[in-house]
């Protein structure tokens, strides 16, 4: 007994010292601890500047006496004639459909050139890299201003504007997609001879097209969601017949039309799901929430390795003499009526055609109208306070977009709901919120609270909650489901799991989703001053009426600058807390 107590004592510490030796402590760097006082910092200042505007929930319930009024003095909702919505509806639906596929067209060169992998040189990735977030931080409201100088009214300068600033996320997505392909295709072609062109079409293309088609449907939901702002500067389609409602003050229509807005939203985002199922499958990454709503029984990735092969693929011979089974006649039916959308949205919107070699002897005198930029008769501090406003708005907004996304994020993920009811409801809820266009959500808010900060900080973070929520669910149902078997396996209750396991893997992709927030904050917030919710957005709006494009240009200038700061903490933070 003796020898069997004294056994273990005497390599007990040599043991000890060992472990400790094999994995020593870290040093925490130097640039990592000025990255999270860098967070923490912004973090503080987002809850001063919820503090700044000074949102009441007492106030706003005493407010609601403003809304009854005026709805009150509304007397109810009118729309068009239905022949007249209809047409409003298929004109709106085909230039956001247009502008997203010029987009998606316009990104595939510069995705190219901006992929690590594909491109020709560091200075030809850099310049692609700036133009995407060059396109990124043009308010595509500016946009359409510059393209209604050019080409007048109509849907053209909404389809340029929306292709252009489209641009900057989907060729980001796009070149994110090729930097994470599988090489050894792309690396068998060129050992054969094959050209560039052979090892995109053959070797990159087959591979990222499925994360290609999802990343286009979903840019192509939030276009059709910034649409109603284009109204606001002449683009036809709903925005601009809501436009012309509320500014001649007949408030029951505008209203109407801001419903059927909405109801659109809601039917995209459904229709884009149905596509996605059928185009995609059960390729996990590239499906949104609503997708499992629709497709519950697409749960994973894992059957589809375990597919058996089918008969007509067993050799070349037999490949030729494929048979029309039910699955290829759906899928061909499905890339028939695809073909015909698309030629009914180009039909639709009525593009001349010949606007594009007449533009040319019009665009020194735009130019010329644009620049130089100047503030006018703006003085500069009044100007860099708006600024300061705009991004004070937009920190409150992510601020309090925060906690509710993480909540209801989590909820919809798969691997940390309670169960398929409380998974269910919180996609439901998310899918309810994107729904709504900031800008209707700003109006309705305007009149309940009146005019200033406070409605454009709700409105943004209410919308902000729909998206968030969504890059939230997406990552968490990412992480590696190792370490939460793990501590499940030894007795670790659900919370704890998703404390010490789940959150800490997603904690990058949450601080990267975050600064995307901020981000695209900036930007709407800008947009949101166009209907009363404070920043420089009503200096965007005075200047545009009054045809002061120098001014708006100094505008956009700002906006610019702010955005690649963003860009660029993101970035930073991307890179320390990988």
């Amino acid at each position: 007994m003796t020898v069997l107590s004294d056994a273990p004592s005497a390599p007990a510490a040599p043991r000890r010292s060992t472990v400790s030796e094999r994995a020593p402590r870290r040093p925490i760097s130097a640039e990592r601890i000025a990255a999270g006082l860098t967070l923490v910092a912004l973090l503080v200042l987002g809850i001063l500047a919820v503090d700044e505007v000074g949102i009441s929930i007492p106030a706003m319930v005493q407010s609601w006496g403003n809304a009854e009024n005026f709805m009150a003095r509304v007397g109810g909702l009118s729309f068009p004639a239905p022949a007249d919505l209809a047409w409003l509806i298929a004109l709106t639906v085909g230039l956001v459909l247009v502008g997203t596929l010029l987009a998606a067209a316009l990104s595939v060169p510069i995705a190219y050139l901006a992929a690590s992998n594909t491109t020709p040189g560091n200075g030809w990735r850099a310049a692609a890299r700036f133009v995407g977030v060059l396109t990124r931080a043009l308010p595509d409201v500016v946009l359409a201003m510059a393209f209604v100088l050019m080409f007048s009214l109509g849907t053209l300068p909404g389809i340029l504007a929306i292709g252009i600033h489209s641009i900057g996320m989907i060729s980001k997505m796009f070149a994110d997609a090729i930097e994470q392909i599988d090489e050894g295709p792309r690396l068998a072609i060129r050992a054969a001879g094959g050209s560039k062109m052979q090892e995109f079409a053959s070797g990159i293309l087959p591979q990222v097209l499925p994360s290609w088609v999802a990343t286009v449907l979903h840019r192509n939901d939030i276009n059709l969601r910034g649409s109603v702002v284009l109204g606001y500067v002449g683009v036809a389609g709903l925005g601009l017949e809501m436009s012309y409602a509320f500014k001649s003050l007949n408030y029951g229509k505008g209203l109407g039309i801001a419903l059927v807005i909405f109801i659109l939203c809601v039917a995209m985002e459904i229709i884009s799901s149905l596509v996605r199922g059928a185009m995609l499958g059960q390729q996990r990454q590239t499906r949104s929430w609503i997708d499992r709503i629709i497709h519950p029984r697409l749960s994973g990735s894992a059957s589809m390795s375990t597919t058996a092969r089918p008969a007509w693929a067993a050799s070349p011979q037999t490949a030729v003499r494929r048979p029309w089974t039910a699955e290829r006649v759906r899928n061909t039916s499905g890339v028939v009526v695809a073909v015909l959308v698309v030629i009914g949205s180009v039909v639709v919107s009525q593009i001349n055609w010949l606007d594009f070699f007449t533009v040319w002897a019009k665009l020194p005198e735009v130019v010329a109208r644009f620049w130089p930029p100047s503030f006018g008769s703006y003085e500069a501090s009044a100007m860099i306070a708006a600024m300061r406003d705009t991004v004070a708005i937009a920190l409150a907004a992510t601020v309090l977009t925060l906690l509710p996304s993480l909540i209801l994020g989590s909820l919809a993920a798969s691997n940390v709901a309670p169960g398929p009811g409380a998974r269910g409801a919180a996609r439901f809820l998310l899918v309810g919120i994107r729904g709504i266009p900031e800008l209707i959500l700003a109006i309705v808010l305007v009149v309940i609270t009146g005019l200033g900060a406070q409605a454009g900080v709700i409105a943004l973070a209410i919308g902000g909650i729909g998206l968030l929520g969504k890059l939230i669910a997406d990552s968490l149902e990412e992480v590696d489901r190792g370490p939460e078997r793990a501590l499940r396996a030894v007795g670790a209750t659900r919370l704890q799991t998703y404390t010490s396991a789940t959150v800490p893997q997603g904690m990058q992709a949450l601080i990267g989703h975050s600064f995307y927030m901020l981000d695209t904050n900036i930007r709407a917030a800008t947009i949101l001053g166009i209907v009363g919710g404070g920043g420089v957005g009503y200096y965007l709006l005075n200047a545009s009426q009054g045809s002061r494009y120098e001014t708006v240009t100094a505008i956009v200038l700002m906006i610019l600058v702010t955005v690649l700061v963003v860009e660029g903490l993101a970035m930073w933070m991307r890179k320390v807390f990988r």
